[in-house]
């Protein structure tokens, strides 16, 4: 018997050769595997949870669907090409509360999207309270930023800082129920945008 440092034999002197075991071919491949099947368990949960959404919820009506698209056609004139593909192609558009929505709670908001899964629950209020398609733009404008995975700050940000591309502006919308409500929610997420005048609690993107 020879030992792990004998380079000869003991018996007879013949050089002993020492061979490196390789990893076996099975372990280096039984990683990606397992990958793919941690990959393929996540996207069947997706798929689930995405299907539990739709199947808890209610579509919009074909003429809220047809005023949706025509508010999406207006924010693509505007030059927010992104942002309506996203809407047309990608957004799952509900009436009515999910379970998760209704687990989370949506109670002032004029709409709500669940990312990633593109569902974007219009409530009532979408149709019934802004005064015309330009709010109901800058409504979906603020959903379109949720679809593409942005916070709530940075949605109020982006749509507070180009709401004049859509036409919404101040001179026209400043008493308006949307434009209220939109402004104390951006002022509150980010108060750096209504710092300026003399009183530094001005607009500073009028």
């Amino acid at each position: 018997m020879n030992f792990a440092e004998n380079q000869t034999c003991r018996r007879c002197g013949t050089a002993l050769d020492v061979v490196i075991a390789e990893e076996p071919s099975v372990r280096r491949f039984g990683v990606g595997r397992r990958l793919l099947w941690i990959l393929g368990v996540t996207v069947f949960l997706i798929f689930c949870w995405s299907r539990s959404l739709l199947l808890t919820s209610d579509p919009i009506e074909p003429a809220q669907r047809d005023m949706v698209l025509e508010v999406v056609r207006s924010l693509e004139h505007a030059g927010f090409s992104r942002d309506a593909a996203m809407l047309r192609h990608f957004a799952n558009f509900r009436a009515t509360d999910n379970w998760w929505n209704l687990y989370l709670g949506h109670r002032d908001a004029y709409a709500a999207t669940n990312f990633p899964l593109g569902v974007v629950t219009l409530y009532p209020k979408f149709f019934r309270v802004p005064v015309d398609d330009t709010e109901r733009a800058a409504i979906l404008l603020h959903e379109a930023q949720h679809l593409r995975g942005a916070s709530e700050e940075e949605a109020l940000a982006r749509v507070w800082r180009d709401k004049r591309l859509i036409g919404w502006t101040a001179d026209r919308y400043s008493t308006t129920i949307v434009w209220k409500n939109t402004r104390k929610w951006t002022a509150a997420a980010v108060p750096a945008l209504f710092v300026c005048g003399t009183d530094r609690r001005s607009d500073c993107v009028q």
